[in-house]
């Protein structure tokens, strides 16, 4: 029998989009349901995991830093890939960028704490685990946390977008990133890894949602302004996305 790859947050956005990368190369792909398996370090998580029995985790969820720690324990033990994914929100604006792999992170939000500590709970679990940064995610018409979908609402809104001059987000199209990390889940890789289709390109953030505008056909009226400055970019020595210029037809 074929053993799956362990995927959480298939209720999310990225996630189930891993989970098609996974599936289009002929893999099985399970989920964890925490409504009726605790996503913790109890006894039933850990019974959880080895009748699951994965070939590798990518843990995509939002969850505790227990969970995670747990996780990674046992691809460890196990010798199994584990993949999680953070954000560039690691990062503070004062911190300046463009951010490496190596640069010690400085959050300013809870979130960005949160998945700061996540990162730090992993490494102490799994010497071999990838934790991938990545930035805000594109994609024409999915649901969540979806720079199209969200700049979409603001127009609808507001009947412009409001973006800052100063803003060089880290971003990148969302099924690229689902390759991207189906291929970091089976190449070998180990250690922080980031990913951004704007690292090299350094659209700011007008130039990005006017690109995005284009690229999807949508009559947005963007207002630039200078209320936020943040080169957010993440920056790699190893490129595993496209440019962003390239996806938007810039290039």
């Amino acid at each position: 029998m074929t053993r799956p790859w362990l995927v959480t947050g298939l209720t999310g956005t990225l996630a189930p989009h891993v989970a098609h990368a996974l599936q289009a190369q002929g893999h099985t792909v399970t989920g964890w349901d925490r409504h009726t398996t605790p996503a913790d370090d109890s006894p039933a998580a850990h019974a959880h995991l080895h009748t699951l029995n994965p070939q590798g985790i990518l843990h995509l969820a939002l969850g505790s830093e227990t969970w995670a720690h747990a996780l990674a324990t046992h691809a460890h033990a196990t010798g199994i890939p584990f993949v999680h994914t953070s954000t560039a929100m690691v990062y503070s604006a004062q911190a300046g960028g463009p951010h490496h792999p190596t640069q010690p992170t400085h959050p300013d939000s809870d979130y960005g704490h949160h998945k700061a500590r996540t990162e730090h709970a992993i490494r102490n679990a799994n010497p071999h685990a990838v934790i991938a940064r990545i930035g805000w995610q594109i994609h024409p018409t999915a649901t969540g946390n979806n720079m199209t979908q969200q700049l979409q609402a603001q127009h609808d809104q507001n009947g412009v977008i409001r973006a800052s001059r100063h803003w060089t987000p880290a971003t990148s199209f969302m099924t690229d990133t689902a390759h991207a990390l189906a291929t970091l889940a089976q190449d070998g890789t180990t250690g922080t890894v980031h990913l951004d289709s704007n690292a090299h390109d350094a659209l700011t953030f007008p130039e990005l949602v006017r690109g995005l505008a284009r690229h999807l056909n949508r009559d947005w009226v963007v207002e630039e302004t200078d209320d936020y400055t943040h080169d957010q970019r993440l920056v790699d020595d190893t490129t595993r996305l496209p440019s962003l210029r390239e996806r938007l037809g810039l290039a």
